[in-house]
């Protein structure tokens, strides 16, 4: 197939231009690569990655959030989420090491995110909630971590 056909294909047809992609590769067929293309989803595929641990730590923030300031709401559905996102943020660092330390410098941000979330899922005010994390990573990512009512 063409650069071109290629091309096409990966507009028209994402999935199949995976798979044949896939199959360039494995035949060793650097003629048939769609390198732009290919390089594009490759850099796509670690973004995404580092979405999911965004995502993942901004729930988890919102959460501990609400663990700390709705003591009396506390139910298992709040602790599940919190296991949920941590064991689900372990293995992404467990399958790629280089994020380590990643929730760290995504720290501050997903906390302001989280902090108005956590307004709007409580019914408080914005100014309920700290303007910086009160929570060390170290916390929020530690499974025996539950924070205290203030």
């Amino acid at each position: 197939m063409t650069k071109a056909l290629a091309s096409d294909l990966y507009d028209s047809d994402f999935y199949a231009w995976t798979q044949e992609q896939a199959a360039h590769l494995r035949a060793r067929a650097h003629n048939s690569i769609d390198w732009d293309n290919a390089a594009e989803e490759l850099e796509s595929l670690g973004d995404s990655q580092r979405s999911e641990i965004e995502s993942r730590l901004g729930v988890l923030l919102m959460h501990l959030l609400k663990w700390r300031y709705q003591p009396d709401q506390r139910c298992g559905s709040w602790k599940g989420t919190i296991v949920e996102q941590r064991n689900r943020i372990r293995r992404r660092i467990i399958k790629s090491p280089s994020l380590k330390h990643y929730p760290a410098e995504m720290l501050g941000e997903e906390y302001e995110l989280a902090r108005v979330q956590a307004a709007a899922e409580t019914g408080f005010s914005e100014s309920a909630f700290p303007i910086s994390c009160p929570f060390r990573i170290e916390d929020v990512l530690d499974p025996d971590f539950y924070p205290d009512s203030e």
